[in-house]
């Protein structure tokens, strides 16, 4: 049979197209893996000066790679997610400060990111007392990870004041000490509430480390921002009318470390309220407490600086939280009886 020169032609461009897919398959995952590798490299040379990076808590690892890709950290902030999912750490990076070489590998980088913190982020929240922020405070930098770790529990419990170490969220170096982190939350305690707001309470005849110790009550007792006026009125009432303010919150604090339910803030009992002697009882003594029982934030100290004008002398917070007012005794009674 004859083949015809077209046939000829036709298959010879079929084989060569087959062999240029061939080529091409073959190829391309050898120079995309060599360019994925070159978005992997440092991005200049360790001669240049080093760059400070802030991971913020809960920073998802997208925005991570995108801003050390702004930061011209790094090459790609594609690459880098891709290398961080491969190698595993993606779950595993630390909120905190970080010091970067312009030498450094993007594969260096993201190991740093999972250990090589020189601050660290550490939460307080509002209603703590100073044992309690010790504590936390203790386990975010005293970890097996930090071979630079000085913070001593006991020495910030003696140096902390109650009451002025300001709850926030803060970059705590990682060989920081207990003086350090106890002026850098009186420090911040200083910036954030001026002295102009203490010095209100005056009107209500409270000086300002009164207005604290109020806050501190308000703190532990209010279940959310908007009730806090209002029971700082209900306290005010209290203490101008020569009533007892008879605050669970000073009772625990009274009493201290329940260990066997391993808090700080136990319920108290009906025999507490009379068996518990101390100055912090306010079933027993009359006033204020001598000293503040927790650390405000600045919305109670605001609200004990600056009261709600209200005729109620009472409240409860029922089973889900919500807060009912009373005027009178038997009102509150009536209360206590309906919703607890």
């Amino acid at each position: 049979m004859k083949i015809s020169p077209r046939v000829l032609i036709l298959s010879s461009r079929k084989t060569s197209s087959l062999i240029a897919i061939v080529a091409l398959l073959i190829l391309a995952p050898v120079v995309l893996l060599k360019y994925y590798n070159f978005l992997l490299t440092p991005v200049a040379t360790s001669s240049q000066e080093n760059q400070i990076f802030v991971v913020k808590p809960g920073q998802p690892l997208a925005q991570i790679a995108q801003n050390l890709a702004e930061d011209k950290i790094i090459r790609n902030a594609f690459a880098f997610r891709l290398l961080a999912t491969q190698m595993g750490i993606a779950k595993n990076i630390q909120a905190g400060d970080y010091r970067f070489s312009p030498g450094q590998s993007a594969t260096e980088i993201a190991r740093t990111l999972t250990h090589g913190a020189i601050d660290i982020w550490i939460t307080l929240p509002e209603g703590l007392r100073i044992e309690e922020q010790a504590q936390r405070i203790s386990d975010k930098i005293n970890t097996s990870q930090n071979d630079k770790a000085q913070f001593d529990k006991e020495s910030y419990i003696k140096l902390a004041k109650e009451g002025y170490m300001f709850p926030d969220t803060y970059l705590i170096a990682k060989d920081a000490g207990a003086v350090d982190v106890a002026q850098k939350l009186r420090d911040t305690f200083d910036q954030k509430v001026d002295s102009r707001i203490l010095e209100k309470g005056a009107k209500n005849n409270l000086t300002g480390y009164q207005v604290v110790i109020m806050a501190s009550l308000i703190e532990r007792e209010a279940r959310g921002d908007e009730e806090k006026p209002i029971i700082a009125g209900i306290l005010l009432n209290r203490l101008q009318a020569g009533i007892a303010l008879q605050i669970d919150a000073t009772v625990q604090y009274a009493k201290g470390y329940d260990a066997a339910k391993k808090t700080w803030w136990a319920p108290v009992s009906v025999s507490d309220y009379s068996t518990v002697r101390s100055p912090y009882n306010t079933y027993l003594a009359p006033g204020l407490p001598p000293a503040p029982i927790s650390n405000p934030g600045l919305v109670s100290i605001r609200a004990a600086a600056e009261p709600a004008d209200t005729p109620y002398l009472y409240y409860i917070h029922d089973q889900k939280g919500k807060i009912h007012y009373a005027k009178t005794i038997e009102e509150h009674n009536a209360n206590i009886q309906k919703y607890l």
